[in-house]
């Protein structure tokens, strides 16, 4: 698919009301990078979920130990954002109650909670993968032309880590690694907030990356 078309049928997603399934999870450890693992293993249960347009599939949040696992606490859910249409959200109910088996690890779902997206004039993506962009200017470069083709309006920021540098992440997809950065987008008008949080940035959004949320309040902003 080109670009372009890429671009234009984001726009056209864009303007269809977009909801989150959020289902609780319970579980003890995950891989810290389990994006893939995750998809493959919905995508076992929810095999049509290959062909949607639109879906994406946030990773579960945890606890790091810093030596490549998560732990998962109450807090820890499995959230899948898709447009508001009856067969998109019948295609996915059906992981309710069920076991995922994700690398070693195992987790089991709950029933989920439906909720509509908010406009928030700051939100943060966790990691943003754009092909062949791996350094970060043309990297920020490549993704202001992205905002720009969507009509969005916003101030792009590159968070930095310890070493106060642009936080790079990668995620390993079967055999080998795609990188990406983490990306905050601030001054958000409403409309462009729900746009942003509907169809994203880059690719690979049903293994977690290139999927906006609110920045939380208390976050402090480093970035160049």
């Amino acid at each position: 698919m080109l670009i372009s078309e890429a671009i234009s049928k984001d726009v056209e997603l864009s303007y269809k009301p977009h909801i989150e399934l959020s289902f609780s999870v319970i579980g003890q450890t995950l891989p810290a990078d389990h994006g893939y693992g995750l998809y493959s293993a919905i995508a076992h249960l929810c095999s049509g979920i290959h062909e949607q347009e639109g879906v994406s599939i946030q990773t579960i949040s945890g606890e790091p130990d810093r030596e490549g696992k998560i732990y998962l606490s109450r807090q820890s859910r499995l959230k899948i954002r898709l447009p508001y249409e009856p067969e998109k959200i019948a295609l996915v109910l059906p992981l309710a109650g069920q076991q995922l088996t994700i690398g070693k690890h195992e987790i089991q779902l709950g029933i989920p909670q439906i909720f509509p997206l908010y406009p928030v004039d700051k939100l943060r993506s966790r990691i943003v993968t754009i092909k062949k962009f791996q350094e970060p200017e043309p990297f920020k470069e490549a993704a202001q032309r992205q905002l720009d083709a969507l009509g969005i309006q916003g101030n792009l920021l590159l968070p930095l880590n310890e070493a106060g540098e642009p936080s790079r992440k990668a995620i390993k997809i079967k055999t080998y690694s795609v990188v990406g950065f983490s990306l905050i987008v601030t001054d958000l008008n409403d409309e462009d907030s729900l746009k942003l949080q509907a169809v994203g940035l880059g690719g690979k959004h049903r293994m977690g990356c290139g999927i906006f949320a609110p920045l939380p309040q208390r976050a402090r902003l480093v970035y160049e």
